[in-house]
């Protein structure tokens, strides 16, 4: 896998919900793969692109952000410095949940990986028996599960909820 690449293609998402057109699905999996390269590129605008203005977001550590003008002050304070960072995250959009047409819930598959090589490193934790000891020693290897609430508007998707999670369910997290 590349800095920006994973090293073979995801799988289709999961569909589910009431009928949705393909073109929908194609644009989703496109707007996760889109909120991948703005963190790879640590870009705030290409990030917060993807926000409606009246968007709420519930970051991994808990912190409730209301709107988009602070959701935009965080990410503009938090985002930047990811640029020189190690570490990335990668994004696959794993379940899709249409709600309605114009609305879906997206469950997200976030894993983080070395900047230089690729190399999954939530991939430490296959396997273990209790990876507590681990977690806490290797807190950046640690994976997320976001659920995403897109609202198609005027034709494009873009976020009006959204919670970001790590994980920390000792079952989900050694299973891989």
């Amino acid at each position: 896998m590349s800095a920006t690449t994973p090293a073979a293609p995801a799988p289709a998402p999961t569909v589910i919900g009431v009928p949705a057109p393909q073109e929908d699905v194609d644009a989703i999996v496109a707007f996760v793969a889109g909120v991948q390269e703005a963190q790879l590129n640590a870009d705030p605008d290409a990030f917060l692109a993807g926000f409606r203005e009246d968007a709420i977001w519930t970051t991994a550590h808990g912190k409730r952000l209301t709107g988009l003008p602070e959701i935009s002050a965080f990410t503009r304070k938090v985002l930047p410095p990811q640029a020189d960072s190690p570490v990335i995250a990668t994004y696959t959009a794993d379940l899709i949940l249409f709600v309605r047409p114009d609305i879906a819930a997206v469950k997200i598959r976030q894993r983080p990986a070395e900047r230089a090589g690729g190399a999954y490193l939530d991939e430490i934790f296959h396997g273990q028996e209790d990876p507590a000891e681990l977690m806490a020693a290797r807190p950046e290897a640690v994976p997320g599960t976001p659920t995403y609430v897109l609202a198609k508007d005027d034709g494009v998707w873009r976020i009006a909820a959204a919670q970001n999670t790590q994980v920390l369910d000792v079952e989900t997290l050694t299973a891989g």
